[in-house]
């Protein structure tokens, strides 16, 4: 094979390689940052909860997606509301009452405390497993991964024993 055959197919196979890994790299960005933006919306209300109004909910009601109560102000400038409503899962059941925030302009409330900032933070975990899996396979990190997924499943874990 002549030299230039050769570094020819050299030249092509880091070209291949540095598509790969750009391609991955990619993939794996935007999987974290759907996470993130996903989290955020919940997040951004029970982290920055200053100056929002803050109480607990008497869940007394719950249809297939949400739960509704009676809101009691816990907060200054906070009032009292007949209704509001907050996301059903398995974390929220009749008859409980929890502490929560409400969404500036709506009845809507979310989980306050460390267990509305994990809840919160949820889909950012199942982010990290699934960009560890990217990082693994299409980067062939396995530190990293292994890392990404550490945190992942802590995460979740510390969320599912908080709720």
């Amino acid at each position: 094979m002549p030299a230039t055959a050769a570094m020819s197919r050299q030249t092509s196979v880091a070209a291949l390689r540095f598509g790969r890994l750009a391609a991955m790299g990619a993939v794996t960005v935007l999987i974290l940052i759907a996470g993130v933006w996903g989290s955020w919306g919940t997040a951004q209300h029970v982290m920055l909860a200053k100056g929002r109004e803050s109480g607990t909910i008497k869940v007394t009601s719950c249809a297939q997606d949400t739960c509704s109560g009676p809101f009691t102000p816990g907060s200054a400038g906070a009032k009292a509301r007949e209704r509001v409503v907050i996301a059903r899962s398995v974390a929220v059941r009749k008859g409980q009452t929890y502490a929560v925030v409400v969404k500036p302009g709506t009845d809507e409330v979310v989980r306050s405390g460390p267990a509305g900032i994990l809840n919160a933070w949820v889909p950012l975990g199942g982010a990290l497993l699934l960009a560890s899996v990217v990082v693994a396979g299409g980067l062939r990190l396995s530190r990293l991964a292994w890392l990404l997924a550490g945190a992942g499943l802590t995460l979740l874990t510390t969320a599912f024993l908080t709720l």
